[in-house]
């Protein structure tokens, strides 16, 4: 993701359809016309229009309530990116193993603007429930997948990311602001790994590693998650598999890492 400085030709109508689209990923089938209009101050005469013509296109789809989902449009657009280069399917094949090891789920998750996408979940055997699913986003300062894709930007560029973000406290230990963001962003880049301690929710903890691509640029994060009573003694297990997991599919899509530069 790259901040945007430059608005000269910016389109303000694919903006809205943008923050329409955003809202129903982590709504589906629960708002309304009136309720986008209100959390997106977008007003209803425009809003319906934008939303006749998603609908339309198979970008959105409305149930009988007049409540509206995400459209299977958006699902076609899905798989032809992640068709790229098999990401999904690597992340897949590759998570199996280390989940063998450590027996505590992976995630999967690309960083877009402030917050991250969820793409794949390889779960452990036990019966903690995460947070977050495929296709969920998540504020990127509460987690630690999102952390770790942050390392790739400067102090400048991460005020810009985050200039119109809401902080929401998830819990007590969230990071409240830029400057702690700026800091714990800073440590896990010296580390080559990110740590999250009950950011997200209360009792869990997580470490992630970075993926690179061909071109020596982050394209997505991994991360374990699991509970207190398991971090203590897993930690440092999980600490060298996510590690491992990152760099194999870092390999995988052609980094070559001598020439990884930050």
């Amino acid at each position: 993701m790259i901040p945007i400085t430059n608005e000269k030709y910016w389109v303000p109508a694919i903006e809205r359809a943008d923050k329409v689209l955003k809202e129903l990923s982590n709504y589906p089938n629960q708002l309304r016309l009136i309720d986008l209009s209100k959390r997106l101050e977008i007003n209803k005469s425009s809003l319906f229009s934008l939303l006749n013509t998603l609908e339309k296109l198979s970008w959105v789809t409305k149930d009988e309530g007049d409540k509206y989902s995400l459209g299977p449009s958006l699902g076609l657009f899905g798989s032809a990116y992640l068709s790229q280069f098999n990401l999904l399917q690597l992340f897949y094949k590759e998570a199996a193993s280390s989940v063998s090891i450590v027996n505590e789920h992976i995630q999967l998750g690309v960083l877009l603007n402030d917050n991250v996408v969820y793409l794949g979940k390889v779960e452990g055997n036990t019966n903690v429930r995460l947070v977050t699913d495929p296709g969920m986003q998540f504020p990127a300062y509460a987690s630690a997948i999102g952390k770790i894709q942050l390392i790739q930007f400067t102090k400048e560029e991460l005020i810009n990311i985050f200039s119109k973000t809401e902080w929401e406290m998830k819990t007590p230990y969230t990071t409240k602001n830029i400057e702690e963001l700026y800091k714990k962003v800073q440590q896990a880049k010296q580390n080559g790994y990110a740590i999250e301690n009950q950011e997200s929710a209360l009792g869990f903890h997580c470490v992630a590693a970075p993926i690179y691509n061909h071109e020596n640029k982050i394209i997505a994060g991994v991360s374990f998650s699991m509970p207190t009573v398991s971090w203590e003694s897993k930690k440092e297990i999980a600490k060298k598999e996510i590690i491992q997991l990152a760099n194999r599919l870092s390999k995988l899509a052609g980094y070559l890492p001598d020439s990884k530069k930050f």
